[in-house]
């Protein structure tokens, strides 16, 4: 497989085609959850061939929004990974697993095998680095563009249930991102505690 040629054609398919309205799932995001499902794999002891599908699925895991829609992204990411990775050397047992580690990054979460958590984890990577706040502003924006949120008071609402829904997979990032946000979390219960 040829993991080069496949990540030049996608970066360069996302800088044409993803919008402007995207500020959290543009093409930082990909290139953040693709240094950090390769930070992860190493921590986690996944090398070679895994290695390289996990990174190839993290390329993939967000192609679907050149659709410009948010519902069913991850199934639209899965269409491409279908149609083009074939072309650069990929096999269908490949495929299928790259569309199952896109799939797992669903929200909410299920991923069932340690690939799978791999890449759900540096998809959210950044709910337990000190990046948070500049990172969660950006989707805020992002969900006002596409009118999927209202004030910022709904938004630190949904802050509050999505932190305190989602868990960590890793034994990594348990260890390092979980005490982190756990605290970004006690702390916007306090700001939404004050709300009337």
């Amino acid at each position: 497989m040829d993991y080069r040629a496949a990540k030049a054609f996608i970066l360069n398919k996302l800088r044409a085609e993803l919008s402007d309205q995207l500020k959290y799932h543009g093409l930082h995001h990909t290139l953040d959850v693709l240094k950090m499902a390769s930070e992860l794999c190493d921590s986690e002891g996944v090398n070679g061939r895994e290695k390289t599908l996990v990174k190839t699925a993290a390329l993939f895991h967000d192609s679907g929004f050149i659709k410009n829609k948010h519902t069913g992204h991850e199934a639209e990411g899965c269409l491409l990974v279908r149609a083009h990775l074939p072309a650069f050397g990929y096999a269908e047992q490949d495929i299928e697993q790259i569309c199952e580690m896109i799939m797992a990054t669903k929200i909410p979460q299920s991923p069932k095998s340690l690939l799978e958590q791999i890449l759900c984890d540096a998809d959210l990577d950044y709910l337990g680095r000190e990046d948070f706040y500049v990172i969660g502003g950006t989707l805020y924006q992002e969900l006002q563009e596409y009118h999927l949120i209202g004030d910022e008071q709904a938004w630190n609402k949904l802050q509050v249930s999505f932190l305190s829904a989602h868990r960590f997979h890793t034994e990594t990032n348990k260890t390092v991102r979980e005490p982190v946000k756990r605290q970004y979390l006690q702390d916007l219960q306090e700001l939404v505690a004050t709300y009337a």
